[in-house]
């Protein structure tokens, strides 16, 4: 049984979110577990949110975030939301194996959401147990902080406890909850289902909400609906422009997967690219390649012409002036992306100016990448070595075996480097910011969450540490920093619900 009236100076809550109408949630309770038991408290950000990392590792914390005591002050809620799922619509998803617990305002003055995931079966379950494996909530520890250490905006994670309990799933898994950080949990999705209810009050309402939490901004321009979905919009086109820089692939971008905030959200089968590929999937639900690397873009796209659809009824005093408003929103997009894109590769291959000579040279390599199965983090990474000049040329062409391709480029490289006018120190600086030298590789993630299914957390701290620090050269990492062996290679990632 859940016991209220735990202490609020653990979580000191405040929650705008329940204070919304009742058809934006269903209030619910976690479902209490067996032998509660913390295998890890994110301590750095557990005092970047105000919290006492000491009092949450006691019993009386460790309920807390395994849903067994409620703070006196938290409202434990399931969200309502629908959602594109691989394109087509579910008017009716929601939360279920979530709950959040309430909002916290951190040291930095920003408000955001606790919640626990795996936390058991709510009214939007859909006849799921509402539970988590271990190794999904482990899986979404470990690359949510190496996305936040990348600095790629992500929900985070504060801690990880094991159940005591069994779940179900190909096999008897050990049960976790995951306590989950995120600067709302609102989604595309939320907005389709007051929309698909034709519920414009809700909508309205919402908008209000999302614009005073995420885009004060917008509050003050002449058409605030259309200010607040700008402003998603250019978010959002900067996050999958820092997905593609570091080869990540989310894997199920469903709009009830996609935050207005412009955070990652929704760890399932998400995977970092090895080798170099456009079409790469490595989601197991994702049979026809729709989430593959190279088309995140235009899903992205695609979602948020689905969130200006929602917002019609307020975008325009007519239906014809809310479209014109939609359609104009939504050609920011692509203007957005290209240009952020284009910076992006233009600095990992270390120019301070973008010009059509850099874009090509950024487009020439990938095709040199594609064509011979190139690492993607390992190429990017040892080519701020050959800034220093050709004699490090050695370890870069090891990866690619066409020499004579390679070769060609690096010279036409280095001559638009010597034009680019950027003092050497500076942009070798600039790459090394830019290119990571440790990413979370899938075989690596794998043997730390087989390691810790057989009560073996030593590989899963290991591999935070060396993620936590992602563009340091660390000689005594340098197995995580190499691409899998043959044996090694992950084909497929997995959703874990």
């Amino acid at each position: 049984m859940n016991i209220a009236g735990a202490s609020a100076q653990l979580f000191p809550f405040d929650n705008s979110y329940a204070r919304l109408p009742d058809r934006f949630y269903a209030r619910h309770l976690p479902t209490v577990v067996a032998a509660p038991r913390l295998i890890r408290l994110n301590i750095a950000l557990a005092r970047e949110l105000g919290l006492d990392p000491e009092k949450l590792a006691t019993q009386e914390g460790v309920e807390m975030l395994a849903g067994n005591r409620i703070a006196e002050n938290s409202v434990p809620l399931a969200t309502a939301y629908a959602g594109h799922q691989f394109g087509s619509f579910v008017p009716k998803l929601g939360d279920g194996r979530a709950i959040l617990l309430g909002e916290i305002i951190g040291r930095d003055g920003i408000r955001r959401d606790v919640q626990l995931k795996g936390s058991g079966p709510t009214p939007f379950s859909r006849r799921g147990d509402g539970r988590a494996g271990l190794g999904p909530v482990l899986r979404e520890y470990i690359i949510s902080e190496a996305m936040a250490a990348l600095g790629i905006p992500t929900t985070r994670s504060l801690a990880a406890v094991a159940t005591g309990e069994t779940i179900m799933r190909e096999m008897p898994l050990p049960g976790a909850v995951l306590t989950r950080i995120a600067s709302s949990h609102i989604r595309v999705g939320t907005f389709q289902y007051f929309a698909a209810r034709e519920d414009t009050e809700a909508l309205r309402q919402l908008s209000e909400h999302v614009i005073a939490r995420h885009y004060p901004e917008a509050g003050r321009a002449g058409n605030p609906v259309r200010a607040m979905l700008d402003a998603i919009i250019a978010r959002q086109a900067d996050l999958i422009v820092k997905w593609m820089l570091v080869g990540f692939i989310h894997g199920v971008m469903n709009t009830d997967n996609m935050s207005i905030a412009g955070e990652t959200i929704d760890y399932g089968p998400c995977a970092f690219m090895d080798f170099y590929h456009p079409g790469t999937v490595y989601s197991s639900i994702d049979e026809m390649g729709r989430y593959a690397y190279g088309n995140q873009p235009h899903i992205a796209q695609w979602n948020l012409a689905r969130l200006a659809e929602a917002l019609l009824p307020l975008l325009g005093k007519t239906r014809d002036a809310a479209i014109i408003e939609a359609q104009a929103a939504l050609d920011g997009f692509a203007t957005r992306f290209e240009f952020a894109y284009a910076q992006g590769f233009a600095r990992k291959l270390g120019f301070g100016n973008v010009g059509p000579d850099e874009i090509t040279l950024v487009t020439d390599l990938l095709s040199l990448m594609d064509a011979e199965g190139a690492d993607f983090t390992l190429t990017f990474h040892r080519l701020c070595d050959s800034t220093d000049g050709p004699q490090n040329d050695a370890v870069l062409r090891a990866g690619l075996s066409d020499a004579v391709g390679i070769d060609a480029w690096l010279e036409t490289w280095r001559t638009r480097l010597a034009q680019d006018g950027m003092a050497a120190t500076t942009r070798r600086a600039m790459m090394r910011a830019a290119n990571p030298a440790f990413i979370p590789r899938n075989h690596l993630v794998e043997e730390a969450l087989a390691a810790a299914n057989d009560g073996d957390f030593s590989p899963f701290e290991t591999l935070l540490e060396v993620l936590s620090r992602p563009f340091e050269d660390r000689p005594e990492y340098a197995a995580y920093a190499a691409p899998p062996r043959p044996d090694q290679i992950v084909q497929q990632t997995f959703c874990g619900t």
